[in-house]
């Protein structure tokens, strides 16, 4: 159904290392039943599993009872099973969704069918265990893949049953991409292009499928096939599609003029608190498909109500009194007497079990709030399926956000939902696409918002998705539908969309969401209350403000950490942002926020290495595209470099750029601040900053241009942070040994100077040092010293690199075999919390380690894994002397043990796997295994 995932209460548990994992999925295939230890050992190593085996699995279990509890994960003398309620797993939920689907549809009802058949197939996120090695489950992928397919199949027929082909045929042309074999797929695709009138298309899909069919597997198409095709030929009366009464009492609903693009997910959800609850509103921003997916739900559901489906759009009402009028209209109703509408209205629903559609409600919040909630106390029997940009407000409605298309591709591989309507709109205006790359980003550029994307796909009869690319900075004259009716013209355009939401907002939000609009990638209260507050909005008023606008769907809320985090979307950004450079005050709002950035990264750096220090990193990491806005602003502008090159060096100074894996921008932002006036003051300290960036990076040539000019600066070449710089550029680039002391006395020196932070890099490169370069005692008592301070500072990142020297001083000067523990556990954690620079330096000192005690397979994979790892910090190892030295030492270790085509084959699947840090955990898992086998045999 995916990668192996749990969840509980709808918080994401994390599960350890790869072996663990498999542990895991073994057990849930058997949920519910006893599994053997022996078995579990052959699922992981194989008919053939080494020495220590069960007692590794054991660990492996012990490991899962202390993450998900005894009563989940029971022992039994047996073996374990996991005990949990059946549709607490995704493959047992799914395979009893498509028992009812197939169910109804035996039973001919064909709605029921396909909306049980769609639950079913929203749960799979992509390859079933995907991140699983695919050897230990051979008997389990193929046949979940299967199941899944022929629910694929069954959704299909349940819904051309209900009448809808149009609706499926995007679907099958994908299905047919990615299982060119499957002639059931190239039947349904021509039994639906010849039910939407096609009959030419379906024609030449068979002409297709019977080449491709010829080519590569030299056979011609089955009966089923053979036969539909000559049905078609003939139009056969009984492939059109008979039209079934409605299972409703009455209703209308419009019958859609375009296919429909994904949604699955929220299509379910829908439908779900449908059932669960009375009012349901569909809030989200102007264009993002709301009206679709009401109305998509609203007839999936039209089965439940026997008195019908009814739609009253609102969009053209003005008259908030009418309100009732216009539903009683929409509703069929004709009242001559002198009752009130609303009256009257109470009493037509009263005993009928029907759905009501409101459309377009936003303008008119406050009397539809008042009808609904009038006729919901009126009508037991009635539910209303609303959509507006604001939430009504009535006790006991649910509010569902519809978001943005996905932007992501598919579990199954296939384009995302966003780039599939791009696709589909471009193919109706006779413009296909050609560059999936591009067309992803533009989807990703618009938001994934439908209309944006379908206004897109018009202009791409004249324009290429490039030159859509390099005008969106002008969107909002690009994206418009000329062709519209003038009475749509505001809706058919991104403009007169963000129009709408403007003018329903009061003259407080108006201004704020202007001034939100200088923050990029998102922001918090804090940052909103700093940089918006004043001119017009209170400091306590903000809250309130940002409140009312996520209401009307203009700001987005997301509470998943510790505190919550707001965005505009970038289309609604954008259109503040032209509103702001229009009233002149674009510049003013923009130094307030670099004013904000400045000081939040001096904080950080202030605070560095405390117990707050992945804290930090996490928000500073989260903050990163604000801080490259700030960046940018004060790179265009002279009386801003200084604070800019106080941002970078303090984002520096905290290993930010390291932690995010971003630290070739580091250099980028320092280059482009110094070179400019007004910073002459900082020159020295932007230039050591640079040459320490270098030194990491390895680009030698570099690092010794820019100590040169260290050298010839204004600074005292024995300060302390010049003795650091010089200490790292001696190790890294020269392999010096008298690096060691001057590291030690920078250490000395900053730890003077009250620069703790600092003072706590110096002492661990000082250890590094000592452990590359020094003799046993040296390294061994730096280690100590670094691990001291280490814990003693309480700060989670520094411990991890910590448990690394400890690994590495091991390695060098102790047991080998000793180094595997503190480095798996730096890796662990190095993960967790999501580390994008230290995982490579713990994957490559882990081959080492496997090359010296003898794993060569192991040490060649581990080699590839840290070097697609190293790709992500643009490291270049050849320029890090010690590091290069041992990686060579290593990798000829290895190719002397091993063949030339073994050695690559191994590189290559480290280098290839999908989680790096899980495959090099399984290794040391396994090695640590192996050699404490050895030893109880050599024993």
């Amino acid at each position: 159904m995916g990668p192996l995932e749990v969840a509980r209460d709808g918080v994401r548990v994390p599960i350890g290392a790869g072996r663990q994992r498999s542990i895991l999925a073994a057990l849930l295939i058997d949920a519910g039943r006893i599994v053997s230890v022996d078995a579990l050992a052959r699922r992981l190593w194989g008919e053939d599993p080494p020495r220590g085996a069960r007692n590794a699995v054991q660990n492996y279990v012990l490991r899962l009872r202390r993450t998900l509890g005894p009563d989940v994960v029971v022992t039994d003398r047996r073996g374990y099973m996991i005990k949990v309620p059946p549709d607490a797993v995704d493959a047992r939920r799914f395979d009893a969704l498509v028992r009812q689907g197939a169910a109804a549809s035996s039973a001919g009802d064909h709605e029921r069918a396909a909306e049980l058949l769609g639950e079913a197939l929203a749960l799979w996120r992509g390859e079933p265990l995907a991140d699983l090695p695919a050897e230990q489950f051979q008997d389990v992928v193929p046949a979940l893949s299967e199941r899944h397919l022929a629910a694929q199949e069954r959704w299909i027929d349940a819904v051309m049953q209900c009448g809808r082909p149009a609706d499926v045929l995007p679907e099958l042309r994908r299905l047919t991409g990615r299982h060119p074999f499957r002639e059931r797929f190239w039947a349904q695709l021509m039994l639906a292009l010849y039910r939407c009138g096609r009959q030419g298309e379906a024609l030449e899909r068979y002409r297709e499928v019977s080449r491709h069919l010829a080519e590569e597997l030299g056979i011609d198409p089955g009966d089923e096939l053979r036969t539909l095709h000559r049905r078609i030929l003939a139009s056969a009366p009984e492939l059109a599609a008979t039209r079934r009464p409605s299972p409703g009492g009455g209703g209308h609903l419009p019958a859609e003029t375009t296919s429909f693009v994904g949604r699955e997910r929220e299509l379910a959800e829908t439908r779900r608190l449908l059932r669960a609850s009375r009012l349901v509103t569909l809030t989200g921003v102007g264009g993002v498909g709301k009206t679709r997916m009401a109305l998509r739900a609203a007839g999936q559901a039209r089965s439940h109500f026997p008195d019908g489906v009814w739609l009253a759009d609102l969009a053209a009402l003005t008259d908030s009194t009418l309100v009732a009028r216009a539903v009683a209209e929409a509703l069929g109703l004709r009242d001559q007497s002198v009752r009130s509408a609303m009256d009257a209205l109470a009493d037509h629903v009263r005993d009928r079990d029907l759905l009501l559609v409101l459309d377009n409600c936003e303008h008119l919040v406050d009397a539809v709030a008042r009808l609904v909630q009038r006729l919901l106390c009126a009508a037991p029997g009635l539910r209303v399926l609303a959509t507006s940009r604001e939430r009504l407000g009535v006790p006991g409605e649910h509010v569902l956000l519809v978001s943005g298309l996905t932007l992501r591709p598919g579990g199954d591989g296939g384009a995302c939902e966003a780039v599939r309507l791009l696709s589909d709109r471009a193919a109706a205006c006779a413009a296909p696409l050609r560059d999936g790359g591009s067309a992803a980003e533009l989807c990703r550029r618009l938001d994934g918002i439908p209309l944006a994307i379908e206004l897109a796909a018009v202009r791409l009869t004249s324009l290429t998705v490039e030159e859509i690319l390099e005008r969106l900075e002008d969107r909002f004259r690009l994206l418009s539908d000329p062709r519209g009716p003038a009475s749509d013209r505001h809706r058919r355009t991104l403009r007169g969309v963000m129009d709408l939401s403007y003018n329903l907002c009061t003259p407080c939000e108006r201004m704020l969401w202007t001034r939100l609009s200088v923050f990029t990638g998102g922001f918090d209260l804090k940052a909103a209350e700093a940089v918006c507050a004043g001119d017009g909005i209170e400091r306590a008023d903000v809250l309130d403000l940002i409140t009312g606008l996520i209401h009307k769907s203009v700001v987005v809320v997301d509470g998943g950490g510790r505190s919550a985090r707001y965005r505009l979307l970038e289309t609604i950004r954008q259109y503040g942002l032209d509103l702001l450079q229009r009233d002149g005050d674009a510049t003013d709002y923009r130094i307030r926020h670099s004013d904000h950035f400045h000081a939040l990264a001096a904080g950080a750096a202030a605070d560095w290495c405390s117990p707050r220090e992945v804290e930090w990193l996490d928000r500073l990491r989260t903050e990163l595209p604000n801080f490259r806005a700030a960046l940018g602003f004060c790179v265009d502008r002279p009386d801003r470099a200084r604070t800019g090159a106080d941002i970078a060096a303090d984002l520096t100074r905290t290993r930010s750029w390291f932690f995010s894996g971003t630290l070739g921008e580091a250099r980028h932002w320092l280059d482009s601040l110094s070179a400019g006036p007004g910073i002459r003051e900082t020159t020295v300290t932007v230039t050591a900053m640079k040459t320490f960036i270098a030194s990491i990076q390895g680009d030698q040539r570099a690092a010794e241009t820019l100590m040169d000019e260290c050298r010839q600066g204004d600074q005292d070449v024995r300060a302390p942070a010049m003795a650091y710089v010089e200490g790292v550029h001696a190790l890294l680039a020269r392999d010096d040994p008298a690096c060691i002391e001057r590291l030690a006395r920078a250490r000395e020196g900053l730890r003077a100077a009250g620069l703790t932070g600092d003072a706590h890099m110096a002492t661990m490169f000082w250890a590094m040092a000592a452990a590359f370069l020094g003799d046993q005692s040296v390294a061994v008592a730096a280690r100590e010293t670094y691990v001291a301070e280490a814990v003693a500072s309480g700060a989670g990142w520094a411990r991890t690199w910590a448990q690394w020297l400890t690994g590495l001083t091991e390695l060098l000067h102790g047991d080998p075999a000793g180094a595997l523990t503190p480095l798996c556990d730096a890796l662990l954690r190095q993960r967790a919390m999501d580390d994008r620079w230290g995982p490579a330096w713990g994957m490559e000192t882990l081959a080492w380690t496997a090359g010296v005690l003898g794993h060569h397979h192991h040490a060649a994979r581990l080699l590839g894994a840290a070097h697609r790892q190293r790709q992500v910090t643009g490291a270049a190892l050849t320029g890090l002397r010690p590091f290069h030295l041992h990686h060579t030492r290593t990798e000829n270790r290895v190719r002397e043990h091993l063949e030339p085509q073994a050695y690559t084959e191994a590189w290559q699947s480290g280098a290839s796997a999908g989680d790096v840090v899980a495959l090099a955990l399984g290794a040391a898992d396994e090695i640590r295994l192996r050699t404490a086998a050895d030893r109880d045999t050599s024993g």
